[in-house]
């Protein structure tokens, strides 16, 4: 539910518009790295060479946000110079060491963490090296003015980045290296099992090249880059932004893929093929910027998932791999 703006009184004036905008798209966020999580970490065979070493944690500073809301970032989130914890990926390795959200970063392995303008780009320049031959690096943060000292195993998982689209458009989109929810299609789910389905899909398509072979790199990856902003450009959204329909059997491959990733991810798939019939209901193809458009082979798509559901649950029934 969108969430509501605190009344104002004499000692708390009402939120400003980009402060109520940041919140909440920050606590989007939050749901998508919790609900994507388990997918990342369980399914590094089936993201066909796309797993490595992650750190397990997000970290970002005020100016992560565009000039114009670094202050609110920094009221709203209490971020500053420094890089800060905001997410930690369950199950990972961060996570079993107790890393916290707002532990900010001073040092790994004995060298400081750059700050300011351009922190996260010469953090993540710095931690790539570092990461390629070690099983742990250790980190200093602080924590409630102290200096805290965690040795942090690397996590090995599907390394895909997870985005959040700034968009009322119910869809999602996929460049190879990252999957992009939209706010819309956040809220059309009715279920954290439901989001699950899509982002599934999403890193299936990344798994499988699909952007790559239908020669969209490019396209989604500008798309994705806007609608991460708190103000997109809507006017480059017309029609379905110059994405090409996705071919059927390019498109339940994906369906098929992403069943087996959730079924070892831990969710439930029997309600699979009810969502995508209520989403394709909802909003079918002549929506042009809406899901179905963009995947408009509903029927092959569905008649693919309800064998695939029925394979894995006799996989499970006899205790075989869940491989497809």
């Amino acid at each position: 539910m969108p969430e509501q703006r605190p009344v104002a009184t004499s000692q708390q004036p009402a939120e400003s518009e980009d402060d109520a905008t940041l919140r909440m798209l920050t606590n989007l966020q939050d749901r998508l790295y919790r609900i994507t999580a388990p997918i990342l970490v369980n399914n590094t065979d089936l993201c066909k060479g796309n797993a490595r070493n992650l750190l397990g944690f997000t970290a970002k500073n005020k100016y992560s946000y565009s000039i114009e809301l670094a202050s609110t970032a920094e009221r709203i989130l209490g971020l500053d110079e420094r890089l800060q914890v905001l997410g930690v990926l369950s199950g990972s390795g961060a996570s079993k060491v107790g890393m916290r959200r707002g532990d900010k970063l001073l040092a790994i392995e004995g060298s400081s963490i750059p700050t300011g303008l351009n922190a996260e780009r010469q953090a993540a320049a710095m931690l790539l090296p570092l990461m390629k031959n070690r099983a742990a690096v250790k980190l200093n943060v602080l924590r409630n003015n102290s200096d805290v000292e965690l040795t942090v195993p690397l996590t090995y998982a599907c390394a895909f980045g997870i985005e959040l689209g700034n968009s009322d458009h119910v869809n999602a989109y996929n460049d190879g290296r990252r999957v992009m929810i939209t706010r819309g299609m956040m809220n059309f789910v009715q279920s954290d099992n439901e989001l699950a389905y899509v982002l599934a899909k999403e890193i299936a398509h990344n798994s499988l090249r699909h952007a790559s072979k239908q020669n969209i790199v490019g396209t989604v990856s500008a798309i994705i880059e806007n609608l991460v902003r708190i103000q997109p450009d809507l006017t480059t959204m017309a029609g379905s932004a110059g994405i090409k329909a996705m071919p059927q059997e390019l498109d339940a491959e994906a369906d098929r893929l992403a069943l087996y990733m959730l079924a070892r991810a831990g969710y439930k798939i029997d309600d699979a093929p009810r969502f995508w019939q209520r989403l394709a209901t909802q909003y079918p193809a002549t929506v042009l910027n809406g899901y179905t458009a963009i995947h408009p082979g509903v029927a092959h798509r569905l008649s693919v998932i309800e064998r695939t559901v029925g394979e894995i649950k006799t996989k499970q029934a006899s205790r075989r791999p869940l491989v497809p």
